[in-house]
């Protein structure tokens, strides 16, 4: 990597630390205030100031921004403090990480301690949490355990998504972007009165990129790297008095296109740098079949609201269901050692494999909450949860096995607070969980697999204590109790293994904080710190001789550190965010122990011992998979007028990754550090923002950086996105 791109790095690292210092230390004058920010991070509107839980907000502007260029969720990671994202599965299946708690597990039914939360509706199977971003109104990053209000699975933290609601006022909007590629996302949206009681919103989206990687070993050329994603939803806001809302929400979804591409021998042993194997639109694939993936979902939401005077009872009804398949050449290449070629470098033997799925998932939520008014306010509620995945698993030398894994959860909870004084709230809550799971395997290749099942009853909990030190500041202690629900594991089936499972894990967070409007209004500057404690927590150990798929429970697990975001109004025109966050994991296990890479052809750092003539690691003391140590990103905004009716626009924005272990165990290949991302807009607003026309790119640098890796095979590796640059045009009644 050249000298220049090293510095741009450092330079980053260091404006984003820098941006952050210069908030805390601004005391002069400004034309501009930062807006209040109402967020539902404790399902009632409030001021995100007075909120004890660590919090950012992204607004609509700054997820589209990022999105211009056809990216999808994922694009998410990095752009708030302590939030990771990537997928092995190309655009269905994200994975989650906050604070670096996450999961690997590439098994569509896995459950994530992250949980994604759509239009107040908890999407549990990944297949549901990638349904494309559009006419979002916000979106809320909650950080540590939301176990009392929003269930289990949600050790980590919450990322919680918001759309557009339909109102009286009519309201229309169109974008659209074209960029290197053939890159798109158009986006529309309609809404507005059908009568006095009766108000409608259809909104839609179709992103999409060209094939643009040429496969060399069939000299097909623009064969692979596309995809088509349509989207679309359709709301019904029916308020026939004061008491009552009724919204029905229906959505729909239709994506093909290429999986993850898989990078055979990208990464040289004893190195982490990707070498000259990597070239950005070719590859050299023998299987896979094209490397397709499709993903079709539906799904409708009922959202029922009557205020009842001094308290308000909602019942939310959701069903949600998705089927599709994905394919790849895992091996990343063509040919094996036996055979008489092979490359690019040395693949010991080919690897195709394939899933076919269908999943549903049905939500019941019903709660009765104060209105407010008084010193003390309240909601109690109850949860039905039931979800059927059903996968055929196809590794490409035994006939496919069908796994079939069902979900059952209910749940009672409770939370009150209770205002001392003008200046101090105890908040509280507690839920409890029962959760059940069974998972059967048919047509298993190896010995018959019985029907596996598990069970767990769980409570959550949690405490916090928020002070007002004055008219700007607030400080805040919370401690908190979650649970991510057992698991299991049968994806090993197809290599002639078994199933397994991992019990429940707990988690015991605590956090401080602060939250501040400072300078007249001007900076809103928010830090906290933390630390926590992971009980029997669940991991998923992949890779190895056998390319084994495994669920462990290791001993505990803790974490700690602090994050930081700050919005500054340096001037009427002038607008900097800024974000940082440390996040330091260890496993704490002496006796837990992992398969090492079955290739051979990577460096294992840690001590490792003999169990049955194979090497094993042990990962006591490891950081947690892709748990990144460092996360920042920064964004700066100008917009200045030319004349009564022309703005000029210009943003800059970026994101960095800290050193981040990519498995359970270390190497010397399998991590990655210094990644980092760039892009930016320049253009012009017209009428009052109505209408805007720009030059955007994204990853304008050009950064190849890994996201994964397979270690049973090769030095196996996959990255991000690559780089997009086009125009981009939006317009607004």
């Amino acid at each position: 990597m050249s000298a220049s791109i090293n510095t741009i790095r450092k330079n980053l690292l260091l404006g984003a630390s820098t941006l952050t210092a210069s908030a805390l230390l601004f005391s002069g004058s400004a034309f501009a205030q930062v807006d209040q920010v109402i967020v539902t991070a404790q399902k009632r509107e409030e001021n995100i100031q007075d909120v004890p839980i660590s919090i950012t907000a992204m607004p609509a502007d700054e997820v589209n921004t990022i999105l211009q260029g056809g990216g999808d969720i994922l694009s998410l990671a990095n752009r708030t403090p302590g939030l990771y994202a990537e997928s092995s599965n190309g655009r269905t299946a994200p994975r989650f990480y906050i604070r670096g708690l996450g999961n690997t597990d590439f098994a569509l039914q896995a459950t994530q301690p992250v949980s994604v939360i759509m239009d107040d509706v908890v999407k549990e199977n990944t297949l549901l949490k990638s349904f494309p971003l559009f006419d979002v109104e916000q979106i809320e990053v909650l950080r540590g355990p939301q176990g009392t209000l929003f269930g289990r699975n949600t050790t980590a933290g919450i990322i919680k998504l918001s759309s557009v609601k339909p109102s009286q006022e009519t309201d229309m909007r169109f974008s659209t972007s074209y960029g290197t590629y053939g890159s798109m996302n158009t986006q529309v949206a309609v809404g507005g009165a059908l009568s006095d009681t009766l108000s409608g919103r259809v909104s839609g989206a179709l992103i999409r990129r060209s094939d643009y990687v040429d496969n060399t070993f069939t000299n097909v050329k623009d064969e692979l790297g596309g995809f088509e994603d349509l989207a679309g939803r359709a709301q019904l806001l029916w308020t026939p008095s004061e008491q009552l809302d009724v919204l029905l929400d229906v959505h729909a979804r239709d994506e093909e296109g290429t999986a993850t591409l898989f990078r055979a021998n990208i990464l040289t042993t004893g190195s982490n740098d990707v070498n000259s194997n990597f070239v950005k639109d070719e590859v050299a694939f023998d299987g896979g079949g094209g490397n397709p993936q499709e993903i079709n979902s539906k799904g409708i939401t009922l959202n029922v609201s009557y205020d009842l005077g001094e308290m308000t009872f909602t019942s939310i009804s959701a069903f949600d269901q998705a089927t599709g398949l994905s394919r790849g050449d895992i091996d990343g290449g063509f040919g094996a050692a036996f055979l008489p070629f092979m490359g690019p470098g040395f693949i010991p033997f080919p690897s195709d494999t394939g899933n076919e799925y269908f999943t549903n998932q049905y939500t019941q939520e019903v709660r009765l909450a104060s209105n407010g008014g008084d010193a003390f306010n309240w909601q109690v509620g109850a949860f039905v949860f039931r979800s059927k995945m059903k996968a055929l698993t196809d590794p490409g030398f035994v006939p496919p096995s069908i796994i079939v894994d069902h979900k059952k959860a209910w749940a009672i909870f409770g939370q009150g607070s209770y205002d001392f004084n003008d200046t101090t709230t105890l908040t509280g809550g507690v839920r409890y969980t029962k959760d059940k799971a069974d998972l059967s395997v048919f047509n298993q290749p190896g010995a018959p697999v019985p029907e596996t099942k598990i069970d767990a009853g769980e409570i959550s909990w949690d405490v916090s204590l928020n002070h007002e030190l004055n008219d700007d500041v607030n400080v805040y202690a919370r401690v908190a109790r979650g649970f991510r629900g057992p698991s299991i594991q049968g994806r090993d089936v197809a290599f002639f293994g078994g199933v397994t499972t991992a019990d429940s894990e707990t988690i015991q967070s605590y956090e401080v904080g602060f939250k501040s409007m400072l300078a007249d209004n001007h900076l809103r500057f928010n830090a906290a710190a933390f630390y926590y404690r992971v009980k029997d927590q669940q991991f998923t150990a992949v890779g190895g001789t056998g390319n084994n798929v495994g669920l462990v429970n290791a001993d505990k697990g803790v974490g700690y550190g602090f994050e930081a975001d700050a919005t500054w109004a340096v001037t009427e025109h002038f607008n900097l965010t800024a974000g940082f966050a440390l996040n330091e994991t260890e496993i704490k296990d002496p006796n837990l122990s992992v398969a090492i890479c079955g290739s051979g052809q990577c460096t294992p750092t840690d001590t490792l011992i003999n169990i049955g003539g194979t090497d094993r690691a042990l990962v006591d003391g490891n950081p947690f998979p892709n748990a990144p140590k460092i996360t920042a990103n920064f964004i700066a905004d100008y917009k200045a007028p030319i004349n009564d009716s022309m703005d000029f626009v210009l943003s800059f924005d970026g994101s960095i990754q800290g050193k981040t272990n990519l498995f359970l165990y270390e190497s010397l290949e399998y991590n990655t550090s210094g990644n980092f991302e760039l892009g930016g807009k320049i253009g012009l607003t017209f009428d009052d923002d109505k209408y805007e026309i720009a030059a955007f790119a994204r990853n304008f640098t050009d950064e190849v950086n890994v996201a994964g890796g397979i270690d049973f095979n090769n030095n196996t590796a996959f990255v991000t996105e690559p780089r997009i640059i086009g125009i981009m045009f939006s317009a607004r009644n």
